[in-house]
């Protein structure tokens, strides 16, 4: 067995760091900005996030499918975390802009600058979520640089979006939207220089002897007739939207369900937490149990969970505050074993139709992923303007308030329940997942 470097864990997991500082900005401020600061209808902006999935369809495919393509002497993948740093930090910066230019050009400048953002997104995340699958073959390392890989994500998505709010104020006193911007920058400059470190500390080696010859429309066909990579793309689906509506709607649940918005801090502090000995949890677990049948339980048990919270009366923090720990270890306990499943329909690919398609595969997975986002940002906003949230007002109509916990309790567990339930189909468990790569092994 190769056993992979402390470092080059350490070092493939902060690529993932600097992807989330953006990513989970995106999904906890990003709402929040666009309709209480820059100042945009929250029923434009939910539509705006779901419009952009529209480009992703194109651009995510066609990047999975130059990176599969790619032939350089530092590898398939790495190259792009080198060429995309410095872009990717600019258009995070370039998105917290806020113009004066009236709401229809407000507007405007959004649907662009948030596009772009996306483009350079994609052009980034989707090599290093390929990266993954190709620096080892071996399960049980793969398993643990997903979690290693995990925690530092955390620990940079806890980074970035506990230290906005402080990093806002800081920078601009009173001018939120300056210091708002003044915050990004310097989050922004951190991750541009974590992406290169990932580049310098991690090597390929599993690879194609030679680029993918075929016709894109040919690897395309092979990676949606893949059955195994059609359902973890309906569980990242899942997944993503049950966090992205809670981690949206949060910054409205404080404020006018738990009646502090001071809470926001300490609130995402408490889930970000869970999160870290949630990444760190997955590797032990699934030494001693299946990573499938993990998986299900923990969706399971994250739907009553998210389900019970409906139930909790409002304005009962220190309670919120041991569910939001609890479901903030189990969400990200299965996030890793999610990765790895990922990881594992390549080679179930390659031993069932002989190509390996990492690139793609892992493009795929990131469509979904933002489809995930976009289609929880759409729900918020629309859910909100159905409820007639009024934005900045000190109080809002029982009804908005309804919404509000539906928005972060009812909504995630249905994803949950559902998720647990396709779980089901996943065929991929150890015992299988050992004879491909036995049978790859010996054909190779």
């Amino acid at each position: 067995m190769n056993i992979l470097s402390r470092k080059e864990k350490i070092g493939y997991g902060l690529g993932d760091a600097a992807s989330h500082i953006v990513f989970d900005n995106v999904m906890l401020y990003m709402m929040f900005f666009y309709t209480d600061i820059f100042g945009i209808p929250a029923a434009f902006v939910g539509t705006m996030f779901l419009m952009a999935r529209g480009l992703d369809a194109i651009s995510d495919p066609i990047m999975g499918l130059i990176a599969d393509r790619t032939k350089t002497r530092w590898g398939q993948f790495r190259p792009y975390l080198l060429i995309g740093a410095i872009p990717f930090g600019l258009s995070c910066i370039l998105v917290y802009s806020t113009p004066d230019f009236g709401l229809h050009g407000k507007m405007i400048f959004a649907a662009i600058t948030y596009t772009l953002l996306m483009l350079l997104y994609t052009m980034v995340n989707i090599p290093y979520c390929a990266l993954g699958g190709v620096i080892t073959a071996e399960p049980v390392q793969r398993m643990s640089l997903q979690s290693y890989r995990f925690v530092l994500a955390t620990a940079g998505g806890m980074l970035s979006t506990v230290l906005m709010t402080p990093l806002a104020q800081l920078i601009g006193g009173n001018d939120r939207a300056w210091g708002y911007q003044g915050g990004i920058a310097v989050l922004a400059t951190l991750a541009g220089i974590m992406l290169l470190v990932c580049f310098s500390l991690t090597k390929e080696r599993v690879a194609n002897p030679e680029p993918s010859k075929s016709s894109m429309r040919k690897d395309l066909r092979n990676i949606v007739h893949n059955d195994q990579w059609r359902i973890v793309g309906v569980l990242t689906l899942l997944n993503i939207m049950a966090v992205s509506i809670r981690g949206g709607s949060m910054m409205y649940y404080v404020t006018y369900i738990l009646g502090n918005a001071s809470y926001f801090t300490a609130f995402l502090a408490t889930y970000s937490v869970g999160n870290l000995l949630g990444s760190a949890l997955a590797k032990p677990v699934t030494d001693h149990i299946c990573k499938v049948t993990v998986f299900y339980w923990t969706n399971l048990t994250l739907a009553i969970l998210s389900l019970g919270m409906f139930f909790i009366p409002m304005n009962t923090a220190i309670i919120m505050f041991v569910f939001i720990f609890i479901i903030g270890i189990l969400h990200q306990l299965i996030t890793p074993i999610q990765w790895v499943m990922m990881s594992d329909t390549v080679e179930y690919g390659e031993w069932k139709y002989g190509k390996r398609l990492t690139g793609i595969s892992f493009a795929g997975t990131l469509f979904v992923l933002k489809l995930g986002l976009a289609l929880g940002g759409a729900l918020i906003g629309w859910m909100l303007a159905g409820v007639d949230y009024q934005a900045g007002a000190a109080t809002q109509a029982p009804l908005t308030l309804q919404g509000i916990v539906a928005l972060f309790t009812i909504v995630p567990a249905l994803t949950y329940f559902i998720s647990a339930f396709i779980s089901r189909s996943y065929t991929l468990r150890s015992d299988f997942m050992n004879k491909i790569l036995i049978e790859l092994k010996l054909n190779s």
